[in-house]
């Protein structure tokens, strides 16, 4: 015999449940049965994260934590030392010295961990990772954050490769025409082995000035519960000031995690990124409703409203750099999308993993 008040209180938590994609059975004999709205568990990333994002999707498979699964994906590119944007082999800086970025947010417990300049340690995501878990503090940076990864145990090793190095003489060559320095034999452009610009493709490093590349993995994952993480890893913007830090160990910029709406990161012009605090405003406008294709779309919008300096815009008004936006939302839904047409993603769904291109704003002349 059912009360009027037991199915009041039936059908109000009916209610409550269906706001939060919850979907009960009321059952009048014994506890009710809950029923989860499941999803299809996607991982995302730049387009030199293919390998990544198919690791991602094999940790969640196996029941793993979704940090886990985007830490392991981009220790891939980062122990890489053929992948000159990020980890291992990255381009130095403007000493010669490999620094690297990153930062890494983890949905279910709202946690986030980042490390800035860091020297010696190919794995930057590892260390990110221990700072959010092991310490009261988000971000560590320079000296401090090798010191900290040294008492977790990392070795400190040098980054630079012979591939790295080259360029980085090469760059150095090229400076001025009043120094001392020479152009190797064979470096000439054209000659061998000599590549001026990014020859990459795939917006994996984007030039913001004709010859600088940067580069960058963003991953984020989604499970089947809905539980999200992200992560930001790179070695910067070749031969940066000493200390340059771009967007990627910045939460907010160059990545956002919000477990109740979705993840976002960034690749590209990190400056442009950080004035327009990017990774946040691609989730917050997920959060109103946007399909992640839209809010990657409507944020980038905003870096070129912000770029007003002659010196970063083309003779079309248009931004002379590159900005990718890569994200998912707790729908399993995603997206990636750049300022100009030609950029890719790497995406895993569906037992299924791809390339595809992105969303942009403006074709290239």
């Amino acid at each position: 015999m059912t009360t009027r008040r037991d199915f009041l209180r039936a059908t109000a938590g009916a209610g409550a449940g269906a706001a939060f994609g919850i979907v009960p059975t009321v059952k009048f004999e014994g506890a009710p049965a809950v029923h989860i709205r499941r999803v299809t568990p996607v991982a995302v990333a730049s387009a030199n994260g293919r390998e990544a994002v198919a690791k991602a999707m094999e940790v969640l498979q196996g029941g793993g934590d979704t940090l886990d699964a985007v830490v392991q994906g981009v220790n891939i590119v980062e122990r890489d030392p053929n992948d000159t944007s990020v980890g291992y082999g990255g381009l130095p800086n403007l000493d010669g010295v490999v620094q690297l970025d990153s930062s890494l947010m983890h949905g279910p417990t709202r946690g986030a961990g980042a490390v800035a300049s860091l020297e010696g340690v190919k794995t930057p995501s590892l260390v990110a990772r221990d700072v959010m878990r092991y310490t009261d503090h988000v971000l560590l940076v320079g000296p401090g954050a090798q010191e900290f990864a040294k008492s977790m145990g990392y070795p400190i090793e040098d980054l630079l490769t012979e591939e790295s190095r080259r360029r980085w003489v090469e760059w150095r060559a090229r400076l001025s025409d009043r120094d001392d320095f020479l152009i190797p034999e064979g470096s000439m452009r054209g000659g061998s082995g000599f590549r001026p610009e990014s020859s990459y493709g795939d917006g994996l490093l984007d030039s913001h000035d004709g010859v600088r590349p940067q580069g960058t993995i963003n991953c984020n994952v989604v499970n089947a519960d809905g539980d999200i993480s992200g992560v930001t890893t790179t070695s910067g913007l070749a031969w940066k000031i000493p200390g340059r830090v771009g967007d990627s160990p910045i939460i907010g910029a160059g990545l956002y995690v919000d477990n109740d709406v979705g993840a976002a990161g960034s690749t590209g012009r990190g400056e442009a990124v950080i004035k327009t605090v990017g990774g946040h405003s691609v989730v917050e406008l997920m959060r109103s409703g946007m399909h992640p294709e839209d809010a990657c779309l409507e944020a980038l919008r905003r870096v070129v409203t912000y770029t007003v300096e002659p010196r970063l815009r083309d003779e079309l008004g248009r931004p002379n750099f590159g900005v990718n936006y890569y994200a998912v939302n707790k729908k399993g839904e995603y997206a990636g999308a750049a300022i100009f047409a030609g950029s890719r993603f790497a995406v895993s769904v569906d037992g299924d993993t791809r390339v595809e291109d992105s969303a942009y704003l403006f074709e290239r002349d």
